[in-house]
């Protein structure tokens, strides 16, 4: 199965129903960690202040269509991040001239998003070095 058949979606709370990031075929679902998706938004918001369906639109292209952010995700986890202080958001008119909230990031969503880029890089590392023992051996 090449990569651009795996499907994600996103853990964001402890619970029995969830909301996802899917994808346009549900059978190949793969749960990611908690904060995975802040971590997606805070990196997407690093290019500029944007609204919520252009910021589920870059992380689809960004990520070869591979991530698919749902509304039902997207927004509370928007909302969770402005609670924080790390980005905050205000009234404006998107490119089709509607109404729209536009999400900027904070000096403290700025400080936030290395933090986790550096625990999501420590992570995928340590990942690796598991699934595989023999590369990382013969690297050496």
């Amino acid at each position: 199965m090449s990569s651009r058949n795996l499907h994600f979606d996103i853990l964001l709370e402890a619970a029995v129903i969830l909301p996802r990031m899917s994808t346009k075929a549900n059978t190949d679902r793969i749960e990611l960690l908690q904060g995975t998706l802040d971590l997606l938004i805070l990196r997407t918001l690093l290019l500029g202040p944007t609204h919520g369906h252009a910021i589920a639109k870059m992380i689809e292209y960004n990520s070869d269509e591979v991530l698919q952010v749902e509304q039902g995700s997207l927004y509370p986890a928007l909302h969770r991040l402005i609670k924080r202080g790390w980005i905050s958001a205000e009234e404006g008119t998107s490119e089709n001239n509607r109404r729209a909230k536009f999400y900027r990031l904070t000096a403290k969503g700025r400080r936030q998003l290395a933090v986790e880029t550096s625990k999501w890089d420590k992570l995928a590392g340590a990942i690796a070095r598991i699934l595989r023992p023999v590369e990382q051996e013969g690297e050496s």
